[in-house]
């Protein structure tokens, strides 16, 4: 007879947690519990990459009348209702949260719809007041948008907001300079909203292939997103100048809750705000898409000895293992790659590692990823200006207005370019602006993975007339470095 409770207790329900507890469970036979204070699905599936790229396809269909039009299709332009959508949108959320509770369920594992506190390294606290143990504990616990430092920040959003809104807003400021700044910002201009965007730095998405990066904030502007890069917020306050008794935000609950919910319902007033450009604009809604922060706080972790990063996150090895031998932490609580396809893969290498005995560290080697603007940015591997600080290299690219824009005469370009070392050829870098561009990496990563040289693409045929033809066709580079 063990002397825990159970072989795993889960905490977060969300898809790195929830998988590991249904394969520990249903593949490796553990006994497994699993405890989620908010909804199952966590930050991708409630409020993420799911609704995200639902509201993506419908913001996608603005430019469709206009670009039917071009072809001799006799087409009005539409209205978006934002209330069919949102309805249409919170059945599907709630159909997926059902799905994941029916597969914890069909493993076998035992749910608690509570919050979990660690008292030792074997031992977790319920809200509820139960009190379990377990002979391997795993924190699945996820991250959560933050609001920078700043006066009157709760006036405005953040992006888990964007999913609860009854009414868009008119107008929205977007405070950001990242993917999910980004993302939004072309959403809404999509869907309607009047969309200005401050980013304090000299060019959107850092970290990304300056060429692309240049590309879709381009793209962005043409679709009508008023960016203004080097520029930040000074100040904010409600425009008919009372801000006082507004109820702040409710705190965030650690791993999964929505950290403003009031600010949503009950902040319903313009916004002005100054900016270090010296203008003054009002606007009726503000988002910040200024950064996540792990779910670590008040969950006893340092006092159980699990050893924190300086961000918060929870610092693990190759295997996913704390600083404490029974505790693990998966997914974006640990800061790694914070990607759900990653957290999947962290969860798979932990029941392998501690079920099968057979000891997996998580690769984190060329990941392929995708930012869902309009166009898209698929990508993996280095950009240029990595790769060439590393070795010697080739770069191959190819910028034009595809076919299909093009003959609608839209303004429209795409761009697949090929980061190639000079002396091994193997691909280094691919990065594709175009749309559908997170379908087109995704192929394109298996060979890049796989070490595909240069010559490995030119001796594959093209596909034509498509535009992805142009990834097998770059014969010559444009430049070296």
């Amino acid at each position: 007879m063990s002397a825990f409770d159970y072989d795993l207790f889960v905490i977060g329900g969300g898809s790195g947690g929830v998988r590991a507890a249904r394969v520990a469970a249903g593949e490796a036979g553990a006994r497994v519990a699993l405890a989620e204070e908010d909804r199952y699905g966590g930050t991708c599936v409630i409020r993420g990459c799911v609704p995200k790229k639902l509201m993506v396809f419908a913001s996608e269909f603005a430019d469709l009348p206009e670009q039917a039009r071009g072809y001799g299709w006799q087409i009005e332009d539409g209205q978006f209702d934002w209330p069919t959508f949102h309805t249409h949108l919170r059945g599907e959320l709630d159909r997926l949260e059902g799905v994941y509770r029916k597969l914890l369920s069909g493993s076998g594992v035992e749910t608690f719809d509570a919050r979990a506190r660690l008292k030792d390294a074997h031992t977790v606290e319920l809200s509820t007041g139960e009190v379990k143990t377990a002979k391997h504990i795993l924190i699945a616990t996820g991250g959560r948008p933050v609001r920078p430092d700043l006066p009157n920040a709760h006036l405005g959003m953040v992006s888990d907001d964007i999913f609860l809104l009854e009414d868009l807003p008119k107008s929205v400021l977007i405070i950001g300079g990242g993917y999910i700044a980004c993302e939004f910002a072309c959403i809404l201009a999509g869907l309607g909203v009047e969309v200005t965007q401050y980013y304090r730095g000299a060019q959107v998405l850092r970290g990304f292939d300056e060429e692309a990066r240049g590309l879709i904030a381009e793209a962005m502007q043409q679709r009508g997103v008023d960016l203004h890069i080097g520029t930040d917020i000074v100040e904010m306050a409600c425009d008919d100048g009372y801000d006082e008794g507004l109820t702040p935000p409710v705190e965030a609950t650690q791993y999964g809750g929505n950290d403003s919910v009031d600010a949503v319902e009950e902040i319903d007033r313009p916004i002005r705000v100054k900016a270090t450009n010296g203008t003054e604009r009002v606007f009726d809604a503000v988002l910040f898409a200024t950064g996540r922060t792990p779910n670590t706080e008040d969950m006893g972790l340092e006092e159980a000895g699990v050893k924190l990063g300086r961000k918060g996150e929870i610092a693990v090895d190759e295997y996913s293992q704390s600083s404490v031998p029974s505790i693990y932490a998966i997914g974006d609580v640990t800061d790694r790659v914070n990607l759900t396809p990653v957290a999947i893969r962290e969860g798979m290498a932990f029941v392998e590692t501690v079920f099968h005995g057979n000891p997996t560290p998580v690769d984190h080697e060329l990941i392929p990823s995708a930012v869902f603007t309009q166009p898209e940015l698929g990508t993996i591997g280095m950009t240029e200006e990595a790769a060439a600080e590393q070795e010697e290299i080739e770069v191959y690219c190819a910028s034009f207005r595809p076919m299909n824009t093009a003959f609608a005469d839209h303004p429209d370009r795409v761009l697949f370019k090929l980061i190639v070392s000079k002396e091994s050829r193997r691909i280094l870098g691919c990065h594709i602006v175009a749309p559908h561009a997170g379908e087109l990496i995704q192929m394109v990563g298996i060979a890049v993975k796989m070490g595909a040289t240069k010559e490995d693409f030119d001796r594959t045929v093209a596909v034509h007339p498509t535009m992805s033809e142009e990834i097998v066709t770059m014969r010559k580079p444009a430049r070296t470095a």
